[in-house]
């Protein structure tokens, strides 16, 4: 003999509980939608208001800029007109521009040459040598001043972009050497012994396989070493005493006064120190994807 037993009829009360599960599952997706918002809005604005102010200020009218108004009450090119002409900022803007080149260009070349040798080539005492270029990134700038100084001094090139960007170089490299280092090892071995067994010379190898591997390594080098070179303010106001020398972080401190200061010149000042740092970001950024796919084997 066989029972049947027969499921329980959907009624009125049981889908009355799925339309309040439902509703209940709609108000916690809606929830933490809602919350989810609520911290991007937050973040962003928070991200994102000292630069609204700052742009805020620098095309307001000398009359209000730097009062504390979140809005403007008249747009004008007074301030940038003034920063350009009489505070000479397009000069300091080009001594930065020269100095920033200076320290792009000796910073790549010589992290990725030292990246090659202590990830490729076996010497003595290579793990100690690495030690001690992160020993020197970890000694601080103020204690570097005087003995930076002196060397500087002694090879007469005080008052020099030249001079300024040797030393900015030296800064860079050790964060570079690390960094470039990683690079270069994560590279297989195996690839540059195809290059040789094709043929290629060490630098035909190097230039055809390995350098496109190791690009993004550069840009990622370029774009710290430019922004070490950019915003350093200690050592370009020890190193260049001439005001037709100065760099942007050293020409930006004239519109501090001791009672007060021209907010409006500031800010102005300081949109036009971003401008160049957002433009060279834009025009190697792409550099960073493109040569992930480069040198390898093609197929």
């Amino acid at each position: 003999m066989v029972t049947r037993t027969e499921a329980p009829a959907a009624g009125p009360d049981w889908e009355g509980r799925v339309r309040d599960a439902r509703r209940r599952g709609e108000v916690r997706r809606t929830g933490r939608f809602l919350a989810k918002s609520v911290g991007v809005a937050v973040l962003l604005l928070f991200t994102l208001f000292p630069v609204y102010f700052m742009l805020i200020s620098a095309f307001s009218d000398r009359a209000t800029s730097g009062a504390g108004a979140l809005l403007p009450t008249g747009l004008s090119l007074d301030n940038f007109v003034y920063v350009l002409t009489e505070a000479r900022f397009g000069q300091y803007m080009l001594n930065s521009l020269t100095v920033a080149c200076i320290t792009v260009a000796g910073a790549c070349v010589l992290s990725l040459l030292a990246a090659v040798a202590v990830a490729r080539f076996r010497f003595r005492f290579r793990t100690a040598v690495l030690v001690m270029v992160l020993i020197v990134q970890m000694v601080p700038l103020e204690a570097l001043v005087i003995p930076l100084f002196l060397q500087v001094r002694d090879l007469q090139l005080l008052n020099t972009m030249l001079g300024l960007g040797v030393v900015y170089v030296a800064l860079s490299l050790p964060l570079a050497v690390w960094m470039m280092r990683g690079f270069v090892a994560a590279v297989p071995v195996e690839v540059e012994e195809a290059a040789y067994i094709d043929g290629a010379s060490w630098g035909q190898m190097f230039w055809r396989v390995l350098f496109p591997l190791v690009a993004p390594g550069l840009v990622a080098t370029a774009i710290f070493s430019f922004i070490v070179a950019w915003n350093e303010f200690v050592l370009a106001l020890t190193f260049m005493t001439q005001s037709e020398n100065y760099t942007v972080a050293v020409g930006l401190r004239q519109f501090f006064g001791q009672y007060a200061n021209d907010w409006g010149h500031v800010m102005a000042a300081s949109t036009l120190i971003t401008i160049p740092v957002m433009v060279f970001f834009v025009l190697v950024q792409r550099f960073l994807v493109s040569g992930l796919v480069q040198g390898a084997v093609k197929g």
